[in-house]
Order: structure tokens, then C-alpha cells, then sequence
């Protein structure tokens, strides 16, 4: 019998709440691996390596540095004024779409657009120090 104030069955109104959380959290409950992330950051080793002379810059310590500040390496003007952090939010945004979120930078890489890969490359970078 629906409730008279809301029109609702009993318990209808739990329910709806519940399914809200399960969604808002459901890519908190497949934990990220970062063992997989190392595999996918192979990709990303071609060019992103600590070697001299490398084309990108190192990706060792990422996690919390600003964009364009990696001593000794040459970024495009976009980047070198991006002002960004790498959080987790804006390494998901930039690796998912780099032209996107720093237009006019001279990574040539299209995007990760494997959700999965994407949470697991971001929880190798964390631990990449």
C-alpha cells in the first residue's frame, strides 16, 4: 500500500537509494590493478622512459607533479602553461583524451579509452616512484 505522504510503496524509497549507491560506486568496487596497469605502461615506456634523450618525459613520481615541470625536458607551449596537477582526476582526463584536456600539446597519442586499462594504468602510476 503506498504510503500517503510520498505515493510510494513501503520500502520503494530504500530501494531507489540503493540502486543510486550501487551505481555511484560500482567502479569503486572493481578494484583497480596495478600489476595489469605495469602491462598497459608499456605502451607509454616507448616514449616515456628515464633515459636520456627520451621524447616524452619521465613518468616516474607523475602522481602529484605539476604539468611541464620535469627538469631538463622541452614541452610544447600548451603544456608548459597547462598549470595543472597530475591527480587522478586529470591523468584520467589527459591520458583518456590528451588533445582534450591540454589542446595544442605534441604527444601524439590518440587516448586510452578502456575504462578498465585506464584505472589500472593510473593505479601503476601511484605506486611508479
Amino acid at each position: 500500500m503506498p504510503n500517503k505522504e510520498s505515493g510510494l510503496a513501503p520500502g520503494a524509497l530504500f530501494v531507489a537509494a540503493l540502486g543510486l549507491w550501487l551505481t555511484a560506486n560500482s567502479h569503486a568496487a572493481a578494484a583497480a590493478n596495478a600489476d595489469h596497469g605495469k602491462v598497459v605502461f608499456q605502451n607509454c615506456a616507448a616514449c616515456h622512459s628515464d633515459k636520456p634523450g627520451a621524447i616524452g618525459p619521465s613518468l616516474r613520481g607523475v602522481v602529484g607533479r605539476k604539468s611541464g615541470s620535469v627538469e631538463g625536458f622541452h614541452y610544447s607551449g600548451a603544456m608548459a602553461h597547462a598549470n595543472l596537477t597530475w591527480d587522478e582526476a586529470n591523468l584520467r582526463d589527459y591520458i583518456a583524451n590528451p588533445q582534450a584536456k591540454v589542446r595544442g600539446n605534441r604527444m601524439p597519442y590518440g587516448g586510452l579509452t578502456n575504462p578498465g586499462d585506464l584505472d589500472d594504468l593510473i593505479a601503476y602510476l601511484k605506486d611508479y616512484k
